[in-house]
């Protein structure tokens, strides 16, 4: 019998592990989080913080990463992160890169009481959905602030976590550009298992990530490589040795019609059964 935690949000397998659940989310979403979001004055330790606060998270989830590519990332250089998304469990592994992170943010994401807290007290930086053009000058702006600080952008280009079939964002490279940054790109599978959320509020405990990060890309050169970076970060998920990624199944997860997507055409079945719900719809 599953066990559900005051929300809704957080759910368990079993009421052993709903226990444990309740014990760490009392305590890493409670204590914890209030102090992180306190020290949003001192950006040093809020970071040490933020990295200390994922590498405990980590360890009660019994979350096993598999990390490889980390020669890639010099300490010194800024960059634009684009990771592939499947849930909040990325930020995880994310941490696991070294670097100071400013995340950007759907705005729903900052009506949430303890992330909504988080989010709004270290300055992450939010982007409103259907406004695209006020969130992106928002974001140059926001992202130049960050980088000139010390700090690597994070934009997840699918703006989703529907699935790995999800088209990625052509902005989040032309922001690159435009900030005359470095891109990241790192391929993330796996934490869709660790917290199914919304799909399913389940938490699981013991599950495997992996994350690969690819050669950085040249200021300059983002717009021009694009289509070939999505291909490539999207042909190693789905290939040997990474952990599941998550796929996109319209007829159990819904349309989510409320959300603005496309479908990558490097996946024409799934492309062609959205294109006719979106065809029905409007007829």
């Amino acid at each position: 019998m599953a066990f559900v935690l005051p929300g809704g949000r957080l759910t368990a397998e079993d009421w052993r592990r709903g226990v444990r659940l309740a014990g760490g989310a009392a305590w890493y979403l409670g204590p914890w989080a209030r102090r992180i979001s306190g020290a949003s004055d001192d950006s040093a330790k809020l970071h040490r913080l933020e990295r200390r606060w994922c590498d405990r998270v980590r360890r009660f989830l019994r979350l096993d990463i598999s990390v490889s590519g980390l020669d890639h990332v010099l300490p010194e250089r800024r960059y634009v992160v684009l990771p592939l998304h499947e849930g909040f469990a990325d930020a995880l592994a994310l941490m696991e890169l070294g670097l100071d992170l400013r995340f950007v943010a759907r705005d729903e994401l900052f009506e949430w009481p303890t992330l909504g807290r988080y989010l709004r007290n270290t300055g992450q930086i939010l982007i409103e959905a259907g406004a695209v053009r006020t969130s992106y000058r928002r974001l140059l702006t926001a992202g130049r602030a960050a980088l000139e600080s010390g700090e690597s952008l994070v934009i997840f280009p699918q703006g989703s976590i529907l699935g790995i079939e999800v088209a990625f964002w052509a902005g989040a490279f032309d922001v690159a550009e435009k900030l005359e940054a470095w891109i990241l790109p790192v391929v993330l599978t796996g934490s869709h298992l660790v917290w199914e959320y919304p799909y399913s509020p389940l938490v699981r405990f013991s599950q495997q990530m992996s994350m690969k990060v690819l050669p950085p890309i040249p200021p300059g050169e983002a717009v021009a490589r694009a289509a070939d970076v999505e291909s490539e970060m999207k042909r190693i998920a789905l290939g040997p040795g990474m952990a599941p990624a998550r796929r996109f199944r319209p007829g159990v997860d819904g349309f989510w019609d409320e959300y603005s997507y496309e479908i990558d055409p490097s996946f024409p079945d799934l492309a062609a059964v959205v294109a006719r719900h979106r065809e029905q719809r409007a007829g």
